[in-house]
């Protein structure tokens, strides 16, 4: 597998879409059942076009697919696709504020095979480039594993809203950039 990792662009767009859904449909059954994760689909999932527009959005390809997607941001909002309400694009401070690591996909067909760590490394390094001493993420019950071997720490399980009368539960980790 030759994988190169390169920054999301608009055009990407509409495969980013299709791999968040395959990624989530394919991955998460485990932990959510199909009506929590088609509503998490319509807002808590989704492509963030700030990210692409912050140039802070990364995929990686195989052979010219795209198999995995993430990002980091210097803004507020924690989570969620264009579609979600509530989002916040103010700037974070590095000095006092925790970097966001976004929207994590990994196609369930490349799953495990090194993608999602080589993400997180490769935005971990940016957002320390940039001045922040920490990182902070709202990760997924199936993405709790990956964070936590990467040496993030998880917080008190939280509730999100996806419609329908449907919840999911997410968990808020973060961790440390210092040396």
């Amino acid at each position: 597998m030759a994988l190169a990792l390169r920054k999301a662009v608009s055009a990407d767009i509409p495969a980013l879409n299709a791999l968040i859904a395959r990624s989530a449909r394919g991955l998460s059954t485990e932990d959510y059942r199909a009506a929590q994760i088609e509503g998490a689909l319509r807002g808590a999932f989704g492509v963030d076009t700030q990210l692409l527009a912050d140039e802070t959005y990364f995929v990686v390809q195989d052979g010219g697919q795209i198999v995995g997607c993430g990002g980091w941001s210097f803004r507020s909002t924690l989570f969620g696709g264009d579609a979600r309400d509530g989002r916040d694009s103010s700037t974070l401070d590095p000095a006092t504020q925790a970097a966001k690591i976004r929207a994590f996909f990994v196609d369930p067909d490349h799953a495990r095979r090194g993608i999602g760590s080589l993400l997180l490394e490769h935005c971990e390094r940016q957002a320390r480039m940039h001045g922040f001493a920490r990182v902070e993420l709202m990760a997924t019950l199936p993405g709790v594993k990956l964070y936590a071997a990467r040496g993030y720490v998880g917080s008190t399980q939280v509730e999100f809203d996806v419609g329908a009368g449907e919840i999911i539960e997410f968990i808020p980790m973060s961790k440390s950039l210092e040396p």
